[in-house]
This record gives structure tokens, C-alpha cells and sequence, in this order.
């Protein structure tokens, strides 16, 4: 029984009861019910984290007293409900899922309310790893070029709140998830630029299978129409068999392949008209420079000068817990690199550090990735690596297990798996020493220990911060 999607102009809110299924802690559940409430809908919200780690959530939904809430539990039934609305981290096999469509109750989530309210252009991104710097960089070029623009979605800030501002000629970019493009596949919705930047493995926990996630991530360009514009990694072998009806655009840096835009060491070539300029990144490594390449190429589908696209990536400062410089202690410099959840991300960051020595914090929680390329870049190109979480024994027994003639260099030396954040962040800085680089990428999700990556990442940067007061 197909799933029945829910259209905004189709429906009447006022006096209707709407269930939200997991309430989260970024925002996207907060904006959702504010939106149905505005709109007359009485709440039910179920999820089954408890009130204490609900509590921040809660509390910014204070000023809405008809919410009844069902937490810490795992329902196997809806209350009576007219709407089910889904935050992205659930799971197409959940059970209410399932009874929601044997029930034909229509589903939503917050990114689907957007999409269909919002009146401004879109540009989506995507892609396994690159994502949230590419859709960054395409927003700081869009507003170098003087246009209203607003940037949200998977990287973490929600724009219902503020759908009601943004108007017909305004640009919206939206970094996309693989979670909420399988949404916004219900509504067969693709934006007007889509931007791949590669595919590789990931969320396989979610998606179980790698042809599902290869699928949610194709909703960005499988309702495309020959008005639309298709961005590919023209180095991705995986993107090359992807459909789109949108006209298609290529970066890369594989001179042969020929793409539209091409990374060179020093410079940017851009073949229609063809023409060549620098731009200095003030964010380090190759894999930033492909980043620029995709927004370079999704800037020009959209007509946007070569003086704004060098403006807008030069004045690009990097993201926060995107290899974020977050301090100097004993002439150590320490990286922020908790937005690393993949281990593709992970190994790309360790590679912008090629000529110091790094000490790495690497490990959480586990996405049933293979993470044996991860293991052989920590054996291979780190001095030291301290262990964490879940796939902290994971990685123990990879790397154990490596067999020698696949080191290039002498092998890093390795912690056991730590218990806590603490405990792996103090064998870091003891097995340092000036001069080092010591570098928090763990290639791995952050919900073992903490509630997103955001608070694995300002954790830290706390503990960097104490550092003064242990002399």
C-alpha cells in the first residue's frame, strides 16, 4: 500500500489533531509544531527519548498548552490522528509507519511542510560527504552577488519559522539529507538546481541496504524538468548512471573526463565561456577545493558573475565542526572536525594535514559502514589515534589486523577504546607534542555519547579551553 503523502492546499488544519513521531533536539520538530499550531491543529507528540533529555525541546514548545506528549515509550499504535508528522531520523521500517499506512493516514515531516509553503527558488545539495560546506559556499557566493537568500535544512537550521519572509525571487539553498530527500520523494518534489558533490556508503543502519540510500539520495534530481540543473562530480563513477530530466552540469578534477568546471592545483577552469581564475580558500585541503569546484558550477547554471563567485568563496570562513580552528595550547593547534560523521569526511581531513603530525580523536556510534579505508588512513597517516565509542573496538580490531605491507610509514600508534570523551581527549593531548596537530574527525555519527555532533564538537572546544588551567 503506497504511502499517502500530505499536501498543504488539500487540507484544512483548524480543529484537526496531528501526531509528531520523534521530537528530536535540531529544531525541525519544534518548527513543525509551531507551524500546525499556528494553523489550529492540536499536538500529540510521541518519541522515545524521556522528558530529561526532551527538557531543552520542551521547554521552547512552553507556549503551547494543548501539546500532550507520550515519551520514554514505544508505542505500537497512533492515538486517533487526522496527520502523522515525521522527524527525519525515523526510520521507514518503524512500526507506526507502517500502521499509518495501513490506517491511510497522510505523512509529513518538517522539510515537506517547507517545501510546499516556501515561494523562492531552490537550490539543493546532497551528496554522502561535502555537503553542508558546498551549500555554505554557495550561499556566501549568492550573497556576494547582493541576492536574498537564506540558508537551511540538514545543516541544522530549520526555515518554516520563517517561510512566511522569503519571497518568489529570493534563492533558498537547502543542504539535503538522504532522510529528507525520501521525504520530499512523497511530494515529488526536486529543486531547481541539484548539486551531488559524490556518493559513497552511509546510513546503512537507516537505509539497510545501499540501493535504498542510493535512491533516497536520487529524489534530488529524479522530479527535475528540462528547466532544472543536475550538478555531478564528474570523478564520482557512481553519479555517472544517475537520471535527471534538468540540464547537466559537471566538476571535477580529472582533466580527461572534461567537466564543466575543472579543480586544478592553483586555479578554477570554467569551459562555457571558457575562462580560468583563482580564488584564495580561507578552509584547508584538496577536498575544499572540490566543494568550491560544485559550487562554482551551481553558481554559473544560475547566471552568477565570476567577480561574485571569487568574492563569496574567499570571504567563506568554514562552518562550525568543519575543521574549525578552536585553539593553540603548548604550540599543539586543535581541530573541530566533529562534523566528520563519515569516514570518507574523516579521511579527507587527516589528508588537509598531510605535512604536520596529527593526533586523532576518531569513533562513535556505528552506521554499519565499512570503516576499513578509515582504519588504514589512521595506521598509515597519524601519529597517534585515541579510540571512541562504538566503533571504537571496531576500528581496535581493523587495525590490529592490517597487515603490515599495507603501511607505508611506521604504524600510529594506537589507544584501547576509551570509556568516555574525557578520557580520550586527555590520551590525545599526553601523547602529543608541540608542533602537532591534535584533531577531533571521528568518521562516525556522535549518539553513543552525545546528542549530535554539534555537542560532540563543543565539547571539545570546552576541553580545549580548560587546557590553561591544568599548568
Amino acid at each position: 500500500m503506497p504511502i499517502k503523502p500530505f499536501l498543504i492546499h488539500d487540507f484544512d488544519l483548524k480543529g484537526k489533531h496531528a501526531t509528531v513521531l520523534g521530537l528530536g533536539r535540531f529544531g525541525g520538530g519544534i518548527a513543525a509544531i509551531e507551524y500546525l499550531s499556528r494553523w489550529g491543529a492540536s499536538i500529540t507528540v510521541i518519541d522515545s527519548q524521556n522528558e530529561e533529555a526532551l527538557s531543552e525541546s520542551i521547554k521552547q514548545l512552553s507556549m503551547y498548552p494543548d501539546i500532550a506528549y507520550e515519551l520514554g515509550s514505544s508505542p505500537t499504535e497512533l492515538p486517533a490522528t487526522d496527520l502523522l508528522v515525521l522527524n527525519p531520523a525515523i526510520p521507514p521500517a518503524h512500526p507506526l509507519m507502517k500502521y499509518a499506512q495501513e490506517q491511510c493516514i497522510p505523512l509529513t515531516s518538517e522539510i515537506e511542510l517547507f517545501w510546499q509553503l516556501n515561494r523562492g527558488r531552490f537550490i539543493g545539495v546532497t551528496g554522502s560527504n561535502g555537503k553542508s560546506t558546498t551549500a555554505a559556499m554557495i550561499y556566501s557566493i549568492l550573497e556576494a552577488n547582493g541576492s536574498r537568500c537564506w540558508l537551511g535544512g540538514n545543516i541544522g537550521v530549520s526555515l518554516l519559522p520563517v517561510v512566511d519572509q522569503i519571497q518568489a525571487e529570493d534563492w533558498v539553498v537547502l543542504e539535503l539529507s538522504s532522510f529528507q530527500l525520501d521525504a520530499l520523494n512523497r511530494i515529488q518534489a526536486s529543486p531547481h538546481v541539484g548539486v551531488v558533490t559524490n556518493f559513497s556508503p552511509n546510513h546503512l543502519d537507516w537505509h539497510h541496504t545501499l540501493e535504498h540510500y542510493r535512491q533516497s539520495k536520487q529524489a534530488i534530481l529524479r522530479w527535475q524538468t528540462e528547466h532544472d540543473f543536475a550538478v555531478l562530480n564528474a570523478d564520482d563513477s557512481d553519479l555517472q548512471s544517475w537520471k535527471t530530466h534538468g540540464n547537466i552540469s559537471t566538476f571535477g578534477a580529472i582533466t580527461h573526463l572534461q567537466p564543466d568546471v575543472l579543480m586544478t592545483n592553483d586555479s578554477f577552469m570554467i569551459s562555457d565561456p571558457k575562462r580560468e581564475f583563482q580564488a584564495q580558500l580561507k578552509v584547508p585541503g584538496r577536498h575544499n577545493r572540490m566543494n568550491a569546484s560544485a559550487a562554482i558550477s551551481a553558481c554559473c547554471c544560475v547566471e552568477i558573475d565570476e567577480a561574485s563567485i571569487q568574492t563569496g568563496l574567499e570571504a567563506f570562513q568554514g562552518l562550525p565542526h568543519r575543521l574549525q580552528f578552536v585553539g593553540e595550547f603548548q604550540n599543539r593547534r586543535f581541530y573541530n572536525d566533529s562534523l566528520a560523521t563519515t569516514p570518507e569526511s574523516a579521511i579527507c581531513a587527516i589528508n588537509a594535514f598531510s605535512q604536520v603530525p596529527v593526533i586523532l580523536l576518531a569513533g562513535g556510534s556505528d552506521k554499519k559502514v565499512d570503516l576499513t579505508e578509515f582504519a588504514k588512513t589512521i595506521l598509515n597517516q597519524t601519529k597517534a589515534t585515541a579510540l571512541m565509542g562504538e566503533t571504537g573496538s571496531t576500528l581496535a580490531h581493523l587495525l590490529e589486523n592490517l597487515n603490515p605491507v599495507e603501511s607505508q610509514v611506521a604504524s600510529a600508534l594506537i589507544s584501547h577504546p576509551h570509556k568516555s570523551f574525557q578520557e580520550a581527549f586527555d590520551w590525545a593531548f599526553q601523547h602529543s607534542e608541540p608542533g602537532d596537530v591534535i584533531l577531533l574527525s571521528p568518521g562516525c555519527a556522535s549518539y553513543d555519547w552525545f546528542s549530535s555532533f554539534i555537542e560532540r564538537g563543543e565539547r571539545f572546544s570546552e576541553l580545549v579551553q580548560c587546557l590553561p588551567d591544568q599548568k
